[in-house]
């Protein structure tokens, strides 16, 4: 009789202990192991800071799609700001594929360089929170067109870098940065 009960609690723990964890198991992402990225984009952060800037930077014509695939999660976001006609903000969010298809067609037609000019890294076990300041151009070395700061969301899995998100605003007369996002120190 009291191998039968000790029998009955341990199942009972073990499929409460089960349930408890069913919901956490239910919202983890699996990489894919078929996203095959170029180690020198993943293997630190600023590798995968320069590859972010680098696969969408050049001039008029395609850019490498699946460089950039690579380097984001398969349900990376991309969340611009932007300011409604009544003054007030709002954003939108876009997947990765969300992304090429409304820069794709500009890019074809027009050059466009982004690149950070200074960056502050926060970081807590796998996760990498950057706030990246950028600068556009038309050209290399043009003068900027427009500046702004990326919120960018990364995790590192112990053997390589993803960004699961880039979320951004851009300066304004009314929204200018901040000098402590200028430092060029990192």
């Amino acid at each position: 009789m009291k191998a039968v009960l000790v029998t009955t609690i341990i199942l009972l723990i073990s499929t409460l202990t089960a349930a408890i964890d069913l919901p956490s198991q239910q919202g983890q992402a699996t990489l894919p192991s078929q996203t095959t990225a170029r180690p020198s984009d993943v293997k630190s952060l600023d590798a995968i800071m320069l590859a972010v800037y680098d696969v969408i930077s050049g001039p008029a014509g395609e850019r490498d799609w699946g460089r950039l695939r690579s380097v984001f999660t398969p349900d990376a976001r991309f969340i611009p700001t932007t300011r409604k006609p009544d003054g007030t903000f709002t954003y939108e969010v876009w997947t990765v594929d969300g992304l090429i298809e409304k820069a794709k067609e500009r890019f074809k037609e027009h050059a466009f360089y982004e690149r950070e000019v200074s960056r502050k890294v926060e970081s807590f076990g796998c996760v990498t929170q950057v706030f990246s300041t950028y600068e556009s151009r038309e050209t290399p070395d043009g003068k900027p067109i427009e500046r702004g700061i990326n919120s960018i969301q990364l995790f590192n899995d112990g053997s390589r870098w993803w960004v699961l998100s880039i979320y951004w605003d851009r300066e304004r007369p009314d929204n200018l940065i901040p000098a402590r996002y200028l430092n060029k120190k990192r």
